[in-house]
C-alpha cells in the first residue's frame, strides 16, 4: 500500500510552489518570479481535512503532495547560460522527465493555469500531453491568481482545454483554497493508504556544487527522484525523498549545492542556502559529500564549521572514488582529508560510487550508528566515576593561586550529548583542558564519532537568607525544569542543578 499521490503540474510561473506552500501551511518550495526555480520533484506529507458537510469526526486524508518544475521553462525563455558557461536549456529534458514521472506515479494531477495570463499555447501543449498519456481522467484543473472577482471569468476560460471546469483560487489571499481542499479530499477517497510513522532516520545530504548529492539520493531511493546534471546548482530546493530499506524507513533531504556566499547570484541562491541550514537542523545525521576528484575547498571547510556549530553527527562521504587515480590509496586520502578538515577527525569516513552503487550500504550503517550514539545517555554515577578517573590522571592547571575544583557532573541532554560540569572556576577547565577532556570522553564513552557539548558553570552560592526563604517547587512546570530532557539543552538548565550536591573530590587538581 502507499499514500495517495497528488502532483501539481503546469507551465512556469503559474503559482505551483505557492499553492504547495498554501496547502502545506508552511514554506516547502522556494517561491520566486524567476522561471525555473523549482526543478526537482519537491514532496511533502500533509493532511486534507474532511469537508464540513461530512459527519462529525470524519478522519482527514493523509496524502503525498508533489511540486514539479515548470514545463518547457528554458525553451520559452530562450538561451540561458549559467556562471560556468553551460546552456541551461539542457536541463529542460531532465525537468520534463521528472514531471512525466510525477504524473505517471500520481493518483491525481492538479493542472495549474494562470488566470491573469490566460490560456497560452504551452498550457495547450501540457493538456494535450496529458490526454495522449491517458491521464485526463485524473486531472483537476485549477486556475490560480484569482485575486479578485474580475479574474474569475478568465479562470473559467481553462475549460477550453477539454479537461473539465476550473477551480478558481488565490494562494495569496486563500480564496477558493478550502473548496479545492474539499475536492481533493473527495477524489482521494477509496485510494489505499498507509499509516506513516516517523522515519527511522532523517539524513541531510550536504556538500558543494556537483559533489554528487543528487546521485546519492537517487541511489538511496532506488529511482530518479532528483535531477542529476553536470550543470552546477541544478538543485535549488531542499528535496525530501522518502524511501525504505528492509523494515526501516528513511527521509533523505537533498539540499542545494553551496558556493561562497559572496558568489550568490540572486535571492534564489540565498534562500536555497538558508533552506540547507534548516535541513541540517531537522536531520538526525548529516552526510557531508566531498568530491574526491577535486581539492578540498573553502566551501567544504565552511560546511564542516556549520556542522560543528550545530553539533550535528556527520558521516564524511567521499564521492566519485571510482574516478580517482589508482595510485592514490584510501589511506593517503584519509590523511589528506584529516589535515584539511581540522577538528573534524572524529567523524567517520566512507568512500562511495553512486553510479556503481558501491559504499551505499556502509553509509547507511554508519549513519544509524551515529544516531544511536547521539541518543545514548550515560548514568550520572557512571559519568562521575569516569570523571574521577580522568581528574586523577590529569587535572586542570591552577592559575594565580586559584585551585581548580569540580563539584558535580551530569549528562543533561542528548542529541547532542550534553555534559554539564559545575566547577569553582570555569575558565580553568576551558581551552586546552577542555580539548583533553573531550578526547578522553570519546575514548571511553560511547560518543567516539559524534560531537559532544561540554558546559562549564560556576556553582551559585546561596546566602543564608536565600536558604531560609527557599521553597520546593509547587507547580508541574517548575518541577519539570529540573529534569533532563532529550534534545538541545536549554541555556538555563544548569541553574537547576541541586545546591546540596556531594563534592566529588575535595582535593585540588593540578597537572
Amino acid at each position: 500500500m502507499s499514500l495517495p499521490r497528488i502532483a501539481i503540474v503546469g507551465r512556469p510561473n503559474v503559482g505551483k510552489s505557492s499553492l504547495m506552500n498554501r496547502l502545506a501551511k508552511r514554506r516547502v518550495s522556494i517561491v520566486d518570479p524567476t522561471p525555473g526555480v523549482t526543478r526537482d520533484r519537491v514532496s511533502v506529507l500533509l493532511e486534507l481535512n474532511a469537508p464540513s458537510y461530512t459527519p462529525k469526526g470524519t478522519e482527514p486524508s493523509l496524502i503525498e503532495l508533489h511540486d514539479t518544475g515548470g514545463w518547457g521553462v528554458y525553451v520559452i525563455e530562450g538561451e540561458h547560460i549559467d556562471d560556468a558557461g553551460k546552456d541551461l536549456r539542457d536541463l529542460t529534458s531532465d525537468i520534463e522527465f521528472q514531471i512525466k514521472e510525477a504524473m505517471q506515479k500520481s493518483d491525481l494531477i492538479v493542472f495549474l493555469v494562470d488566470a491573469q495570463s490566460g490560456i497560452t499555447p504551452l498550457d495547450e501543449t501540457v493538456a494535450e500531453m496529458m490526454r495522449k498519456a491517458g491521464a485526463g481522467g485524473k486531472v483537476l484543473v485549477v486556475a490560480s491568481k484569482v485575486d479578485s472577482r474580475k479574474w474569475e471569468a478568465h479562470g473559467h476560460e481553462a475549460a477550453a482545454l477539454g479537461l473539465g471546469e476550473a477551480i478558481c483560487i488565490s494562494s495569496t489571499s486563500g480564496h477558493g483554497i478550502q473548496y479545492l481542499n474539499d475536492r481533493l479530499w473527495e477524489r482521494v477517497q477509496g485510494i489505499e493508504t498507509l499509516d506513516i510513522e516517523e522515519a527511522d532516520l532523517k539524513l541531510a545530504i550536504v556538500g558543494k556544487r556537483n559533489a554528487g548529492k543528487s546521485s546519492l539520493v537517487n541511489a538511496l531511493a532506488g529511482e530518479n527522484r532528483v535531477i542529476v546534471s553536470e550543470i552546477a546548482g541544478t538543485t535549488r530546493d531542499a528535496v525530501d525523498v522518502q524511501f525504505q530499506i528492509g523494515e526501516r524507513t528513511f527521509t533523505a533531504i537533498d539540499t542545494a549545492g553551496l558556493r561562497k556566499q559572496k558568489s550568490f547570484a540572486d535571492d534564489i541562491e540565498y534562500y536555497a542556502y538558508r533552506r540547507m541550514l534548516q535541513s541540517i537542523r531537522r536531520a538526525d545525521v548529516a552526510l557531508l559529500l566531498v568530491d574526491a576528484t577535486e581539492r578540498v575547498s573553502q566551501v567544504d571547510k565552511k560546511l564542516t564549521q556549520e556542522l560543528q556549530r550545530q553539533y550535528k553527527p556527520t558521516v564524511i562521504v567521499v564521492t566519485k572514488w571510482d574516478l580517482v587515480d589508482e595510485s592514490v590509496s584510501p589511506e593517503d586520502y584519509l590523511e589528506y582529508l584529516t589535515k584539511e578538515l581540522r577538528g573534524f577527525d572524529y567523524a567517520p569516513i566512507v568512500f562511495i560510487s553512486s553510479t556503481e552503487n558501491e559504499g551505499i550500504e556502509d553509509t547507511i550503517t554508519m549513519a544509524f550508528n551515529l544516531k544511536e550514539q547521539a541518543e545514548h545517555r550515560v548514568s550520572t554515577s557512571g559519568l562521575n566515576d569516569f570523571i574521577k578517573t580522568v581528574l586523577k590522571d590529569r587535572g586542570p592547571s591552577s592559575r594565580l593561586g586559584t585551585v581548580a575544583k569540580l563539584l558535580y557532573v551530569s549528562q543533561i541532554a542528548t542529541k547532542p550529548p550534553t555534559i554539564a560540569m559545575v566547577v569553582n572556576q570555569p575558565s580553568l577547565f576551558e581551552g586546552q583542558y577542555e580539548r583533553y577532556l573531550m578526547n578522553r570522553l570519546r575514548e571511553e564513552l560511547p560518543f567516539s564519532e559524534i560531537p559532544i557539548r561540554l558546559l562549564f558553570t560556576k556553582r551559585q552560592r546561596k546566602s543564608l537568607q536565600d536558604l531560609k526563604t527557599r521553597k520546593k517547587p509547587d507547580t508541574i512546570n517548575e518541577q519539570s525544569r529540573i529534569k533532563p530532557v532529550d534534545g538541545q539543552a536549554p541555556t538555563d538548565c544548569i541553574d537547576t542543578l541541586p545546591d546540596d550536591i556531594e563534592i566529588l573530590n575535595d582535593e585540588s587538581f593540578s597537572s
